[in-house]
């Protein structure tokens, strides 16, 4: 099985899936070619640091106009053609690297490389199966393409909105989004919470993604300063202020806390923990899902993560804090009620894909066969 894989690293999401993916090719078929390629830094390190470095000052400073662009490119055709445009210039490199590598299958974890393939396609320049996984609970048009033999996404419920989009149903496959192997290891919270040199007590997991987006100050500072019995783990990614900022508040407050940077330790940690207080990026999810975590959703990005919070929402597996809502009164309402933890929980088991992997491998071995 030869299988290309291509991402981009607009957030850690996108290659974080196509790494396990690939993972679990690599076990299941040890002899097989797997390449994973983040597909604007192969093409040219500079259009890579100019596309991802847009996108992130956007969510950074102008987190509104990004949405509004979001909205705009779900309702015309104008941003696509732009999208479509620049990314059918820049394919020639794909062109050449699919021509060695010969692949059966073809993976996008982001729709910019699967409007290359796609593109190469149409022009019969590509004779491998395209096959993308979508990597939030939400459609966004920039998916949807003719020539797509396969999509793979989250949960059942998006169906509905891809068949009505135009997308047959019989290439529509609710596997789930990839999450690494060590999450469906099975760890003992106390032993774990030793391990990590925590407190055997309620934990909170407080995350902001890759970057540290979000109001992950004002909800560490509240829970840190609040008269509840909690401990806090605080992942603070890239975000080097929030770090030193919340270590300076930390050696004050009345809390255990443990704070952490960009870690590889995130299935140990959502193991020891009750719940996680994050933003509801499609990974994160998935992977707070397959460990059965509550999620409470604070500062969702504009545009996709605000579809995911709705989901999630609906789904009973969440809660959300608002922008200056107060943050003790939501942790109360949800830690306050047995009832609605257990039932979060349940919910999160049921909408949770552990398999998701092995099962998106046979999905690639029947469509090898045809």
């Amino acid at each position: 099985m030869n299988v290309l894989i291509l991402a981009i690293s607009a957030g850690a999401g996108h290659i974080k899936a196509a790494e396990a993916l690939k993972s679990c090719i690599e076990e299941k078929y040890p002899g097989s070619r797997t390449l994973l390629v983040d597909a604007l830094r192969y093409i040219n390190p500079i259009v890579d640091k100019l596309v991802v470095g847009s996108y992130i000052n956007a969510l950074k400073k102008s987190p509104k106009i990004y949405g509004k662009l979001y909205e705009i490119a779900e309702s015309g055709d104008n941003l696509s053609e732009v999208s479509q445009t620049i990314n059918r210039i820049i394919s020639y490199k794909i062109r050449r690297l699919i021509r060695e590598l010969q692949p059966d299958i073809v993976v996008c974890t982001h729709p910019f490389p699967l409007q290359m393939v796609t593109n190469l396609k149409r022009q019969d320049l590509l004779k491998s199966k395209i096959v993308t996984i979508l990597t939030d609970y939400t459609i966004h048009p920039f998916w949807l393409h003719d020539e797509v033999e396969a999509y793979i996404v989250a949960h059942s419920g998006m169906m509905l909105d891809m068949i009505n989009r135009g997308i047959s149903k019989d290439i529509i496959h609710p596997l789930g989004i990839p999450v690494s192997k060590n999450f469906l290891k099975n760890y003992d919270k106390s032993e774990t919470r030793k391990d990590l040199g925590l407190q055997d007590i309620t934990t909170v997991l407080i995350m902001g993604g890759s970057l540290g987006f979000g109001e992950l100050k004002e909800t560490f500072m509240t829970l840190l300063n609040s008269d509840m019995d909690l401990q806090l783990i605080l992942v603070a990614g890239k975000n080097q202020k929030l770090i030193k900022q919340a270590e300076k508040y930390a050696q004050k407050g009345k809390k255990p806390v443990k704070i952490y940077s960009f870690t590889d330790q995130i299935p140990e940690l959502m193991a020891a923990s009750d719940f996680i207080i994050s933003k509801p990026g499609g990974l994160t999810i998935s992977e707070a899902l397959v460990k059965g975590l509550p999620l409470i959703i604070i500062s969702p990005i504009p545009g996709q993560e605000e579809k995911n919070a709705r989901f999630l929402l609906n789904s009973g597996v969440a809660a959300r804090i608002y922008s200056k809502q107060n943050v003790e009164e939501v942790i109360h309402q949800v830690m306050g009620n047995p009832l609605r933890m257990k039932h979060m929980k349940e919910m999160a088991r049921q909408l949770a894909r552990p398999n998701a992997c092995e099962d998106i491998v046979t999905l690639f071995e029947e469509l090898i066969r045809k």
